[in-house]
């Protein structure tokens, strides 16, 4: 297995990379605020007593890398850290990031506030140029967690005080990098990369500061494949956003294109510069893929072809670490062991995933489902927090080729009475079309597992273990679109079957090596030889199937208590990862 260190050193935005910034993890102050006393006593003013406690960052102090390992209830924490700028950053602006805050997250730097949001998985930032000292600065942050709250978009966080059934450890507070990072104050601000393999073009949206010079600055994009020189393009800047189509002159598909398919995860380097007369006053690197992700008569495809997808569920979840990874090596662990035991993709349930693993999986090859965490519960509340968290993770991840399909929802949690209350159905609703006005190139599932309207796949969970029902049930479309998996109606609302593909997109979840857990619904072997024959029995059903295509077997690793995964939570394989990926690719 890979030696995993606890760095957390690596560049923590892949897609949009600058040489200037630094890299705040590490260890900071940190205090809980049980009493609720720090805004009274004005913590944020550098009350030097009240942070007791040290903690690293980025792990959450219910984590053991983190230090602390507690994991009661603190829904009120305080983090401070004293910082240093380069002084070559002089003429520059200082741009402080968080890549993830959960929940709320309120910034000050020395003593005056610089920024707050709203949401766990989704990063933000703040301008501090104008809030810094000549020597001596400090950020301190107050988060605000909400541990009890139902309708809060959590996943797969328990509300209660020990994990138990299908919920796991909460978390508080940073739980991915922080970095500053330097830029000039006419800057690029965005970039929004769109493949077009019809056209062999790539759409590039740039978008700029406001403080961008316009007069006479200039945009230059040079893409290159494996270091060897593509495309190149250069235009004024006129306006805050600009659009260009550029033409890669690839070749076509029959196996000597550069398209990205999990077979040939193919990307192309693009360099971003903004220049002012001669000098370059902002470089980006960045990187897309050129592939498709279409659905065709009924059909899935990837680039323009029938693809049949053998995806496994992965929680995101680490033992000492729990939503943090502790490096790079661990993302890279788990997509090897996911490519070796025969799957091309995951759906990463119930959490937005750090960018860094959305990285490798567009380095090696790996489809991914973008899932939101969802609430447990219903509220108009519940409806603010996650519409705004749900477009930020698409404005972040949209330029990932390895994220084929969006899932908003997952088997009616935070709408749990969908099936009858029609301001529920509207949400669903609204969902499912406000992702497609914000990304028009992928796939989009109303409410993964049953219960859905408006929907470009059909997303089935079933856990039923025995292969004689699997063979019926999904011997036609008539029959699994009328079936009742966990009892619920896959079509409610007036909605009904309109010839989309049809996926099976949780199954399984045979418990072992701990056979006396079988909770949930799933099944539990006894030995090897047993496990193995239970597998089969629920994959070679959908690979017989007319009408499936393509599955997401439950699940990749054991979480917690929660034992049937594939591997053990510290990633060991339970049985030889070539018999399953004989089973998982009908190969026996």
């Amino acid at each position: 297995m890979v030696n995993i260190t606890t760095t957390r050193s690596e560049y923590p935005r892949p897609q949009f990379q600058r040489a200037d910034w630094i890299n705040l993890n590490g260890t900071w102050e940190f205090a809980f605020d049980d009493k609720r006393v720090g805004d009274q006593e004005k913590w944020h003013l550098d009350q030097q007593a009240a942070f007791d406690q040290k903690i690293q960052v980025p792990f959450t102090f219910q984590s053991e890398l983190s230090g602390i390992g507690d994991t009661g209830f603190h829904d009120l924490v305080w983090y401070r850290k004293s910082i240093q700028i380069p002084s070559d950053w002089q003429n520059k602006r200082t741009i402080l990031h968080f890549g993830a805050v959960d929940y709320t997250a309120t910034v000050w730097v020395n003593g005056k506030w610089a920024a707050f949001h709203e949401g766990g998985h989704t990063p933000f930032q703040a301008d501090i140029t104008e809030l810094l000292e000549e020597e001596h600065n400090q950020i301190i942050l107050r988060v605000e967690d909400f541990s009890q709250d139902v309708t809060l978009p959590r996943g797969k966080q328990y509300w209660k005080e020990d994990s138990a059934s299908i919920f796991y450890t909460r978390t508080t507070g940073i739980w991915q990098t922080v970095w500053l990072e330097a830029v000039d104050p006419a800057h690029i601000s965005k970039a929004k990369f769109t493949a077009d393999i019809d056209r062999n073009e790539v759409r590039v949206r740039l978008f700029y500061s406001p403080s961008t010079r316009q007069k006479g600055m200039r945009t230059r994009l040079t893409i290159s494949f494996e270091g060897e020189l593509v495309a190149q393009d250069e235009f004024v800047v006129t306006h805050h956003e600009h659009t260009r189509s550029i033409g890669l002159h690839d070749f076509n598909d029959h196996e000597l294109g550069r398209w990205w398919s999990p077979e040939k995860p193919h990307l192309y380097d693009i360099r971003l510069e903004l220049i002012e007369q001669d000098n370059v006053v902002d470089a980006v690197e960045s990187y897309f893929g050129m592939r498709k992700i279409s659905i065709e008569n009924g059909k899935l495809h990837l680039n323009n072809r029938p693809y049949f997808l053998r995806l496994v569920l992965d929680q995101g979840y680490f033992p000492d670490g729990i939503l943090t990874a502790p490096s790079d090596e661990a993302f890279i662990q788990d997509i090897e062991l996911t490519q070796a035991m025969g799957f091309n993709g995951v759906r990463k349930h119930q959490k937005m995933e750090d960018p860094r693993f959305l990285y490798w999986c567009d380095r090696k090859g790996l489809l991914v489902w973008g899932e939101a965490a969802n609430a447990y519960n219903y509220s108009e509340e519940y409806v603010r927090r996650f519409t705004q968290e749900w477009q930020e993770v698409i404005e972040r991840d949209y330029n990932h080729p390895s994220i084929v399909v969006w899932v908003p929802m997952n088997e009616s949690w935070g709408i749990p009475n969908v099936k009858n209350d029609q301001r529920q159905q509207q949400h669903g609703l609204a969902l499912y079309h406000l992702t497609k006005s914000l990304d028009d190139t992928r796939p989009v599932i109303y409410n993964d597992g049953w219960e859905m309207m408006d929907t470009d796949l059909v997303a089935i969970h079933d856990y039923a273990w025995q292969e004689e029902v699997l063979n019926e049930r999904y011997a036609s479309i008539e029959k699994a679109v009328h079936s009742l998996p966990g009892n619920r109606e896959i079509f409610v609302g007036g909605a009904t079957y309109q010839g989309q593909p049809i996926l099976i997109t949780e199954f399984g979840g045979i418990a072992y090596k701990k056979s006396e857990w079988e909770g949930w619904g799933y099944s539990g072997a006894d030995n090897d030889e047993d496990y193995l024959q239970r597998l089969a029995a629920v994959i070679r059903p959908l690979h017989r199937s007319p009408i499936v295509q393509g599955f997401c077997y439950t699940q990749l690793t054991d979480v917690e208590q929660e034992i049937n995964g594939l591997v053990t939570y510290d990633r060991k394989p339970k049985v030889p990862l070539e018999d399953i990926r004989r089973i998982v690719m009908n190969q026996s």
